[in-house]
């Protein structure tokens, strides 16, 4: 899988995170070092469950081998399908990111779709140091998105969060789609 390819997950993973970011900078001006914090508990939970999903993948590849593109595409096109009816509903409300106890189950709730990625990376064969390369990428790329998240979302709201969920859910169904096609071909 190419260098692009990765980076296209990275991106689409984090989007979930930049809606929830953009929710929680809605209300309240936040220091450095809260939004540092919150920033990194994102982007630590979405790489860890991506390589947790990984080894899970890659525990049982060998079972799956026949029809491994079948799996990756249909866990990325249920993640994005996912990712775009949940874009749908109605009237998102602010977030308090300032709780420990919020920002963890938020944040390992917007990473469970990282492990069903890191299935579908397995099931592309992709090594380890890829995965790793891959894991440092979401782990930045999250970083970043929720930086921007809570410094805009004083200023774009959840309007945005909205159509940031549906063009990820985009991207990750077209990259199962590319998985899938680059299998059957």
């Amino acid at each position: 899988m190419s260098f692009f390819s990765l980076f296209l997950i990275a991106v689409g993973l984090c989007f979930d995170t930049f809606a929830v970011s953009l929710s929680g900078g809605i209300d309240a001006r936040r220091p450095a070092a809260r939004i540092a914090r919150i920033s990194g508990v994102f982007a630590l939970c979405q790489a860890a469950m991506l390589a947790l999903g990984w080894l899970l993948g890659d525990s049982v590849l060998e079972y799956i081998a026949p029809v491994d593109h079948w799996v990756a595409f249909g866990l990325l096109a249920f993640i994005g399908g996912k990712m775009i009816g949940e874009s749908r509903r109605q009237g998102a409300a602010s977030t308090n990111l300032s709780r420990h106890s919020v920002l963890l189950i938020v944040a390992l709730a917007t990473s469970i779709d990282a492990i069903a990625v890191g299935v579908s990376l397995a099931c592309s064969h992709i090594l380890l140091p890829t995965m790793l390369m891959t894991a440092v990428l979401v782990f930045i790329v999250t970083a970043i998105a929720s930086v921007a998240g809570l410094l805009g979302g004083r200023r774009l709201g959840v309007r945005v969060g909205k159509r940031a969920e549906i063009a990820g859910g985009i991207i990750l169904i077209a990259i199962g789609l590319k998985i899938l096609i680059e299998h059957l071909l």
